[in-house]
């Protein structure tokens, strides 16, 4: 350690290299003698102390001269003993002021007989206060060296705190930089998500998202859907850039058209959706006259006069018509139809007539309402298998129905229509007493029931599980509530609170279908879950789509990232099957392990617990086919 001795007398500087010269073999031998005959460790103390290294200066321009160096050479001082008068030169108060200005870290010890000075004068000039000390003149040898170790230990430690605050300081400058990195992803990320790379315009999934919006307000509006004429024909005699440079300025047009409030959306290809509020039928029609008149002409594509035209077709919600954004696009898209086979550029308006499935759904719906009593549905259960070994952990219980006059209907046909009636929510509680039934016959397999955004949005959802639970006698940890994204993202908070109470009662807790949805990673953290289904599609395009396999990667990494599990749904093949165990996904559920079975084959599959041969596959013979649904 390094020490600075500022002093005017000779005498002075012998005292101090006596101080602090080491201590010879022979004293070090007679201080362990004592210490051995009087039990004294007082070696152990100077084994610590620091070996110093001094500089003496006369006067005080002299010692100023030795810290700027030192500061120079990068070896500064820890400790500076400095006299208060030493005529003729400066005296210690200023020296003291010049070379805390130097250096603001090296500690001050002023020693001094008699001073004109006051220590508080000397504080304020060369403070602060916590890095100046005072020794009277004559002072102890033990007095001085044992100031310069404390305060050498203490630079010691001053320096290492501060390397360790810049360390810390450039670590917080780090973080926050990546934070606004990421931050900047995100944003740019969300705004790809939403947004068509083309025109900039809103996308598919943007427009559906807006229109959710809306429905969920009482107002009256349109959706209309735009498809331009003979597109085809601008890209196979002019190229695509130039069919591209027509998107963007009907794109621009119809975004200078559209009502004041409302969206434009390219929806893939030469289709577009618009979305607007409207007093009625008749003057939403006008409004996409005059867009459609705005769309037609000739219009100059990369030097090129190109006839432009379009077709539009139109619906108006009405009071006590269904606002569902499915099935508002699909109409609007009938009438598009429509309107392009009655010669194109024209407006179509919906009309309940172009629509077959309309009468089929009223038929479905008087069905479905009779369809318990007269005992035309039934479940049927599909294996959940641990990935490892084959376990059978659980069954999906999956909803059939088998009319009279119409025999087998999807549940991809009448799940959607009794989701949008109350029928659902009868539906829903035979299913659910129908699966805690089956229960009792399987040896510890839990089951996965699939309820409906509507059903899961129900008043006192949870206390009417719960009572249904509790009255057939089953532990909540054997039932597993199987819900899609779009039924927690509507309202993410009361879905939180929803899936939290579930989950404290011990029910098991999956999100359905993930992928397919708008999930974001803050919503997904901090909704209460088990594991993550991973939607069909994916699974079936894993072996010939790149972006099918990086997403199923993605999901089981984030699901073990996560602490949940992963259930990859559809798998049909044995090289999915070893691609999925591969990538570490933890259950597998689809037709080469099973196909949804019978209650009586499903008794047999618990009991077995495991799928020993995956080719061999268990089917049903009211399975012929092949749908599974979100109930089935």
């Amino acid at each position: 350690m390094r020490i600075l001795i500022v002093d005017d007398e000779p005498a002075m500087h012998d005292s101090y290299r006596r101080s602090f010269a080491p201590v010879s073999a022979d004293t070090g031998a007679l201080d362990a003698m004592a210490a051995e005959l009087f039990g004294d460790d007082e070696s152990a103390a100077t084994d610590d102390a620091p070996a110093f290294a001094l500089t003496h200066a006369m006067q005080g321009q002299d010692g100023v001269a030795a810290v700027e160096a030192a500061i120079r050479a990068g070896d500064p001082y820890a400790v500076a003993f400095i006299d208060v008068r030493m005529p003729p030169g400066i005296d210690g108060k200023e020296t003291a002021v010049r070379i805390r200005a130097l250096d603001p870290d090296i500690h001050l010890v002023i020693v001094t007989g008699f001073s004109d000075f006051s220590p508080i004068d000397i504080s304020k000039a060369a403070g602060p206060a916590d890095k100046i000390f005072y020794i009277a003149k004559p002072f102890e040898v033990a007095e001085v060296t044992q100031m310069a170790t404390a305060l050498t230990h203490r630079w010691q430690g001053d320096r290492a705190l501060a390397e360790a605050r810049e360390v810390l300081a450039a670590q917080v400058v780090q973080l926050q930089e990546q934070g606004h990195e990421l931050a900047a992803n995100e944003s740019r990320a969300i705004h790809m998500a939403n947004h068509d790379s083309l025109t900039e315009a809103p996308n598919r999934l943007a427009f559906r998202r807006a229109l959710t919006d809306r429905a969920r307000s009482p107002s009256q509006f349109a959706v209309a859907m735009v498809d331009l004429d003979r597109f085809k024909l601008v890209n196979d005699t002019l190229g695509h850039l130039a069919g591209d440079e027509l998107i963007r300025t009907i794109c621009r047009i119809l975004q200078a058209q559209i009502p004041e409030g409302g969206v434009v959306a390219r929806l893939g290809g030469d289709e577009f959706g618009l979305l607007f509020d409207t007093p009625g039928a008749e003057a939403a029609e006008m409004e996409c006259a005059r867009i459609l008149k705005a769309c037609s002409g000739t219009f100059k594509v990369l030097g090129n006069s190109v006839e432009g035209g379009a077709s539009i077709g139109l619906i108006v919600t009405e009071p006590g018509q269904s606002r569902d954004p499915t099935d508002l696009m699909r109409r609007a898209d009938l009438a598009l139809n429509d309107a392009k086979r009655d010669g194109r550029g024209i407006v179509r308006v919906f009309d309940e007539g172009m629509d077959e499935n309309i009468r089929l759904r009223r038929a479905i719906e008087g069905g479905l309402s009779q369809a318990i009593a007269k005992g035309e549905l039934s479940l049927v259960y599909q294996p959940i298998v641990a990935r490892e070994e084959l376990e059978v952990v659980g069954f999906e219980a999956l909803l059939r129905w088998n009319t009279e006059d119409h025999g087998p209907i999807s549940p991809a046909v009448f799940i959607p229509i009794a989701e949008e009636s109350n029928l659902i929510h009868e539906l829903g509680d035979w299913v659910l007493a129908e699966s805690l039934k089956v229960l009792a016959e399987w040896p510890g397999q839990y089951v996965s029931v699939n309820f409906s955004p509507r059903q899961f949005r129900r008043h006192n959802f949870v206390g009417r599980l719960v009572e249904r639970v509790q009255r057939a006698g089953v532990a909540p940890h054997r039932v597993q509530i199987e819900i899609t994204e779009t039924a927690i993202f509507d309202d993410a908070d009361r879905a939180a609170d929803t899936l939290y109470k579930l989950r404290q009662m011990g029910f098991r807790i999956a999100l359905d279908d993930f992928g397919t949805g708008y999930s974001s990673l803050y919503n997904i953290r901090k909704f209460a879950l088990d594991c993550l289904k991973i939607d069909r599609s994916f699974i079936d395009g894993m072996g010939r789509e790149r972006e099918s396999a990086a997403i199923v990667h993605s999901i089981i990494h984030l699901g073990r990232a996560l602490g949940l599990g992963v259930v990859a749904e559809g798998v049909e093949t044995e090289a999915q099957l070893q691609a999925l165990r591969v990538a570490g996904c933890s259950h597998m559920q689809g037709y080469l392990l099973s196909r949804p079975i019978a209650r009586d084959v499903a008794r047999l599959i618990a009991e077995a617990r495991f799928i020993v041969d995956p080719s061999a596959r268990y089917d049903a013979a009211e399975e012929a086919e092949a749908g599974c649904g979100t109930h089935g």
